[in-house]
C-alpha cells in the first residue's frame, strides 16, 4: 500500500486531498502541479565483515577481527509552493547505528548511509531546509514528476532555478542515474559520488550554501558556494562563507548514442579552509625526529581543488552503463568526505524486465582510489589521519568491487543483497583483502 499526503491541483482548478491511496487507484485525468506533497523513506542496512589477514594494524586501522555494522535511517520530506516558481522544503531526519571500526580504516567505506549516524541512541536533526525557485525562458514544457523533494509540475525545458539554504552539494551537483544513491542503488562511498570529491559539508555531509542551474536547450551550467566545518570533518559548520567555503562548477551536455540518452559532465571545486599539508607535517616530523603529524601543522588558510568527469549512458530501455573519474591537487588534508585524492569508478545497472521483474535492479561496479605522492609518505613515515593510518604503509591503490540485488517486494519497499570486497585496504598492500556482506531494507512512499 502506497500512502499519499498531497495536494494537487488538477486541470481547471480542481482541488483535490489525497488522503490514502491504494495502488490500483488511477485518476481518468493526471494531475498536473502539487502545490504541497510530504514523502518518508526508511533504510536499515546490516553488514557484516569476517576476520581478514594484516600483518599489523595501527590507531585508525580496520580492525581485522569479524565485525558487524548497523545503520537505520528515516526521513520526512515535507514540500509546499509558497509562490508562483517557488518551493520551499524541511527534512526532519532520525538516525542511529554502529560503523564498522570506530569509521576508520577505509578510503572507500562500505556503506553510504553511515555518515548520517552517531551511535546506538537514535538522534532526530535538521537535515535541509531550503528554498527552490525556478524562472521559467520558453523552449518548450518539460512534465516534472512527483518524487522525494520534488512537488510534480510543468517547467520550461529553458530556465534558471535557484536553490538556497541547508542542504546536501549532492543534491544539485554530480547527480548519476546508475549510481548516486547508497539507499537505493550502490552503497560504497565511491559510487555515491567521486570518493576523490572533497564536497564543503558537515560530518553528516550537509551545509548551507546556495546553487544557481542554468538549463539551456541541451546543456546545463552549474555554480554553487557552501559552507565548510570549523574543523575537518567535524559537525559544527562555519558560517563565514566568504572567508571558509566550497565553491563548484559543472558543466552537463545530454545527447543520444544509438537512439538512447545519456549524459556527460565535467566537474571542477575548489576548497579554502584551514587546512594542514601533508609536506608540512613530514618536515615537521623530520625537524623533530617524530613521526609527522597534520594536527601540529594545521595552522594556516588553504586553497584544495579537483576536475572529475561523469559519464551515464543508457545502452537499452533496461540496461545503462556509468563512468567516474577524478584527479586533485593531493596537498592538503581532507576537508569533509574521505581520504582519496585520485578515483575511478565505472559499472553496469541493469532492470529486471527480462525476467518478469520489471522493479528489480542487479548492479555491478568497480572502483579504484589512490592517494598523492604528498599523502602517501605522510603515511609511510607512520602518520595518521582522521579516517586512516596503520602505523606504516605498503602502498597500493585501494581496489573495490561492489555487486547488489535489489529486490521489489511490494509497491514502495525493496529488499537489496550486497556484496563488496576491497583489496589493499586504506592503500596498504599488507592488509586485506576483505570482504562485506549486506542487507538492505528500504521503503518509500
Amino acid at each position: 500500500m502506497s500512502f499519499l499526503l498531497n495536494r494537487r491541483r488538477l486541470n481547471g482548478g480542481l482541488w483535490v486531498f489525497i488522503g490514502a491511496a491504494l495502488p490500483a487507484l488511477t485518476w481518468a485525468q493526471p494531475p498536473e502541479v502539487e502545490d504541497w506533497g510530504a514523502k518518508i523513506q526508511a533504510t536499515y542496512v546490516w553488514q557484516k565483515k569476517p576476520g581478514f589477514n594484516a600483518a599489523y594494524s595501527g590507531p585508525n586501522s580496520l580492525r581485522p577481527e569479524k565485525e558487524i555494522s548497523y545503520t537505520f535511517t528515516t526521513t520526512a520530506y515535507l514540500g509546499f509552493r509558497p509562490w508562483q516558481g517557488g518551493e520551499l522544503y524541511f527534512n526532519p531526519e532520525v538516525s542511529q547505528g554502529e560503523p564498522f571500526s570506530n569509521l576508520t580504516g577505509l578510503g572507500g567505506f562500505s556503506n553510504g548511509e553511515v555518515t548520517r549516524v552517531a551511535g546506538p541512541n537514535p538522534k532526530v536533526y535538521r537535515q535541509r531546509l531550503f528554498l527552490r525557485q525556478t524562472w521559467n525562458r520558453g523552449g518548450g514544457e518539460e512534465q516534472v514528476e512527483s518524487a522525494i523533494n520534488q512537488l510534480a509540475g510543468v517547467v520550461d525545458k529553458n530556465r534558471f532555478v535557484l536553490t538556497a539554504g541547508n542542504f546536501s552539494t549532492l543534491d544539485v551537483f554530480d547527480d548519476n542515474t546508475y549510481a548516486h544513491d547508497p539507499r537505493t542503488q550502490f552503497m560504497n562511498w565511491s559510487n555515491m559520488t567521486y570518493a576523490a570529491y572533497d564536497y564543503a559539508a558537515d560530518a553528516r555531509g550537509f551545509g548551507w550554501g546556495f546553487a544557481g542551474e542554468w538549463y539551456e536547450d541541451d546543456w546545463v551550467l552549474r555554480f554553487g558556494r557552501m559552507t565548510a566545518p570549523k574543523e575537518p570533518n567535524m559537525l559544527p559548520l562555519d558560517s563565514r562563507i566568504f572567508q571558509h567555503f566550497g565553491d563548484q562548477l559543472e558543466i552537463e551536455h545530454a545527447h543520444e548514442f544509438g537512439g538512447q540518452p545519456g549524459k556527460v559532465r565535467v566537474l571542477a571545486w575548489r576548497n579554502r579552509a584551514v587546512l594542514a599539508r601533508y609536506r608540512d607535517a613530514i618536515d615537521y616530523g623530520a625537524a623533530h625526529g617524530e613521526a609527522p603529524d597534520i594536527f601540529k601543522v594545521r595552522n594556516g588558510e588553504q586553497i584544495k581543488y579537483g576536475i572529475g568527469l561523469n559519464i551515464e549512458q543508457a545502452v537499452s530501455g533496461n540496461l545503462g552503463v556509468f563512468f567516474r573519474a577524478m584527479q586533485t591537487d593531493g596537498h592538503t588534508e581532507t576537508l569533509a568526505f574521505t581520504e582519496v585524492d585520485q578515483s575511478l569508478a565505472g559499472g553496469i545497472s541493469l532492470k529486471g524486465a527480462a525476467w518478469g521483474r520489471a522493479q528489480d535492479t542487479v548492479g555491478l561496479a568497480l572502483m579504484r582510489n589512490a592517494l598523492s605522492k604528498d599523502r602517501r609518505e605522510y603515511l609511510e613515515a607512520g602518520g595518521i589521519s582522521f579516517f586512516i593510518g596503520d602505523g606504516r604503509l605498503n602502498y597500493r591503490p585501494e581496489d573495490i568491487v561492489e555487486a547488489y540485488y535489489s529486490l521489489n517486494v511490494v509497491k514502495g519497499a525493496w529488499v537489496t543483497l550486497d556484496a563488496q570486497r576491497i583489496d589493499n585496504p586504506a592503500y596498504n598492500a599488507d592488509r586485506g583483502p576483505v570482504n562485506f556482506g549486506a542487507i538492505r531494507l528500504h521503503t518509500e512512499f
